[in-house]
């Protein structure tokens, strides 16, 4: 099943994680509806930005799923309102092309760089809510030397 142009239901639910340890990620009918709105609204126009395959590494988690991962207990990805993107792994485009994209062409409700360095994201996680509340807040996320993760706001200027 299809759930937007380029996205389909198996590759949006997929983890290994829960492969691995059996757990069920399979969305409600408002999880499945908020995933639709996601891809049609940040996936697709940044897939056709791209012009190539988008990697989608994690868009919805279940629950377990996502304290399984250690995810946040409000993670956007619970309600299928969040994905995780990476064009790096079809070497079309990069990961810094994707985030400039979304953040100077989408409405978004979060955008963050994730990881990486100044110059890449290992990946870009975007948001979007269907009910209009989006914040268009931008962060940077990083791992702090004693391994915990921090998000600051993102205010490097586009290349």
């Amino acid at each position: 099943m299809r759930i937007s142009k380029y996205l389909n239901y198996a590759e949006a639910t997929k983890s290994q994680t829960a492969t691995r340890k059996g757990i069920k990620n399979e969305p409600d009918a408002d999880q499945l509806e908020a995933m639709k709105f996601v891809a049609a609204e940040i996936f697709d126009p940044t897939r056709e930005h791209i012009g190539g395959p988008l990697f989608a590494s994690s868009f919805f988690r279940s629950p377990e799923l996502n304290a399984a991962i250690g995810g946040s207990k409000t993670s956007q990805h619970c309600k299928g309102e969040a994905i995780d993107m990476d064009c790096d792994y079809y070497g079309v485009g990069t990961n810094t092309q994707i985030f400039w994209f979304i953040k100077n062409h989408l409405k978004f409700d979060q955008l963050i760089w994730e990881f990486g360095d100044t110059n890449e994201p290992d990946w870009v996680h975007a948001s979007k809510r269907r009910d209009g509340k989006n914040r268009g807040e931008v962060l940077r996320c990083f791992r702090r030397d004693d391994g915990t993760t921090q998000y600051i706001p993102f205010d490097l200027i586009e290349r």
